[in-house]
C-alpha cells in the first residue's frame, strides 16, 4: 500500500477552511453531512478546522501561516473550502493567497466539474431532461492566463499599457488532456471535446491542438473532437446533450464551468474538485462568499454538500458519496431546498434533512441515478 497516497492514510485528515461570508454557513452543513456519513459508514475521517479568513487576515495581517502549505500537503488527505471574499479587503489578497496558493503550490492541475441536472425544472432550457445535462468538464487549473505574469507601463496615464501573459506548457496541456481521456475511458464515455481559440491564439493554442490530437491516437475507442470556445458556448445552450467530456484551458474552463452550472440549476448546486491524483486535493462549492447573506439562513448548502460527495469518492468511499448525491437529488426534487431553488427551508434545515436521511439509511441504495431520466452516474475522478 502506498501510504503517501492521501486515500490510504489513516485517519484521513480533512482540513476544513470555512472562509468568509456564507462560506461559513455552507461549510457548517457540509461538516454536518460528513459527520453523519462518517458515522453511518464507519469512515476513518478526522476533521481539522482552520481559522484562515478575512477576519483572521484583518486581525493578524497573515493570510495563511508559513509552513501551512507543507502541512496540508504532507499531513492531510483532503482540503474542504467554503468560500472566500470580503469587501473589507478590496484586493482580496487573503483569498488569492489561500485559494490560488493551495491550487498552485499543491499543483492541483485538474479542476473537475460534473454538470448534472437533478430536476428538469431547474434547467433554463426548454424541454431538457436530466439525460440531456450530463457532461463533465476538465479545466486546466495551474497555467493559462491565471498565472499572474504581466505588468503595467505608464500606469494611470493616457498612454498606459497593460500586459497579461498566458502560459501553456507541454507538460500542463498533456496531463490535463490525458486526465480527460483516461476518465472518459474508465467511465464508458465515447466522446472527448477540446475547446480553444487556436484560430487567433496561434502559439499557445496550437500547442493544445497538437497535444490533444496526438494523445487521441492512444484512445481509438473515443471520438476526439474540437470546437472554438465561442462556438462551444453556443452549442451548450442549443444542444447540451451532444457532449460527454470537455477539456479546456484555465480561463475558458472557468467560463464553461459556470455555463454548465447554469444549465444544472445554478452555482448553488455545483460542486467541484481541484485534484492532483495521488496527492492531497481540494474540494469546494463554486459560488462566492455573498457576505450580505451570511448568517441569514438563505445560503444554499447543496453545492458544498455535493463537493463532500466528490471528496469522499476521491478518498475511496464511493458508497457514501453516492448516498449523499442521491439524497441531494431527493432534496431538490421534493422541494426541501432554500428559496433560490423554490423551497422554503433555511440553510441549516437543508443540511439537517440531508444528514438525517444519511443517518436513517433512507438513501442507502446509493442509487447512481440522482434525477429522473439521468444517465448512470459516472465515477468522480479517482486516482
Amino acid at each position: 500500500m502506498n501510504l503517501t497516497d492521501p486515500k490510504n492514510r489513516r485517519p484521513q485528515r480533512i482540513a476544513v477552511l470555512p472562509g468568509d461570508g456564507i462560506g461559513r454557513d455552507v461549510t457548517a452543513e457540509a461538516v454536518k453531512v460528513l459527520e453523519a456519513a462518517a458515522e453511518r459508514h464507519s469512515l476513518p475521517l478526522e476533521l481539522v478546522h482552520f481559522p484562515w479568513s478575512a477576519d483572521h487576515y484583518l486581525a493578524t495581517g497573515v493570510s495563511i501561516p508559513a509552513g501551512a502549505m507543507e502541512d496540508l500537503r504532507d499531513n492531510f488527505s483532503a482540503i474542504f473550502i467554503g468560500a472566500y471574499g470580503d469587501p473589507r479587503i478590496p484586493d482580496m489578497r487573503h483569498a488569492a493567497d489561500i485559494l490560488l496558493g493551495i491550487r498552485f503550490q499543491l499543483d492541483l492541475y485538474i479542476n473537475f466539474r460534473p454538470c448534472r441536472l437533478y430536476d428538469a425544472r431547474l434547467c433554463p432550457l426548454k424541454g431538457k431532461s436530466a439525460a440531456d445535462i450530463a457532461f463533465t468538464i476538465f479545466r486546466e487549473n495551474t497555467e493559462g492566463s491565471y498565472v499572474g505574469i504581466g505588468g503595467f507601463l505608464k500606469k494611470g496615464t493616457p498612454d498606459e499599457v497593460a500586459v497579461q501573459e498566458e502560459i501553456n506548457t507541454y507538460k500542463g496541456v498533456e496531463r490535463i488532456c490525458r486526465a480527460a481521456f483516461d476518465w472518459a475511458a474508465a467511465n464508458g464515455k465515447k466522446k472527448v471535446l477540446m475547446a480553444d481559440k487556436s484560430n487567433v491564439m496561434r502559439f499557445g493554442h496550437d500547442l493544445w491542438q497538437r497535444v490533444f490530437f496526438g494523445l487521441a491516437k492512444e484512445y481509438p475507442a473515443i471520438e476526439a473532437s474540437h470546437m472554438f470556445v465561442d462556438a462551444l458556448c453556443m452549442q451548450l445552450v442549443r444542444a447540451p446533450e451532444q457532449f460527454e467530456v470537455i477539456v479546456s484551458n484555465n480561463m475558458f474552463g472557468d467560463i464553461l464551468t459556470d455555463l454548465g452550472a447554469a444549465l444544472q440549476g445554478g452555482l448553488g448546486v455545483a460542486g467541484s474538485a481541484n485534484l492532483h491524483p495521488g496527492r492531497t486535493s481540494m474540494f469546494e462549492p463554486v459560488h462566492g462568499s455573498a457576505p450580505k447573506y451570511a448568517g441569514t439562513g438563505k445560503a444554499n448548502p447543496l453545492g458544498a454538500i455535493l463537493s463532500t460527495s466528490l471528496m469522499l469518492e476521491t478518498l475511496g468511499h464511493r458508497a457514501a458519496a453516492l448516498e449523499i448525491e442521491s439524497i441531494v437529488g431527493e432534496s431538490i426534487r421534493t422541494g426541501r431546498t432554500t428559496h433560490d431553488l423554490g423551497g422554503s427551508l433555511t440553510t441549516g434545515e437543508v443540511g439537517d434533512f440531508v444528514a438525517r436521511a444519511i443517518a436513517s439509511g433512507s438513501g442507502a441504495a446509493g442509487t447512481a441515478d440522482p434525477g429522473s431520466g439521468a444517465a448512470a452516474r459516472p465515477a468522480a475522478f479517482v486516482s
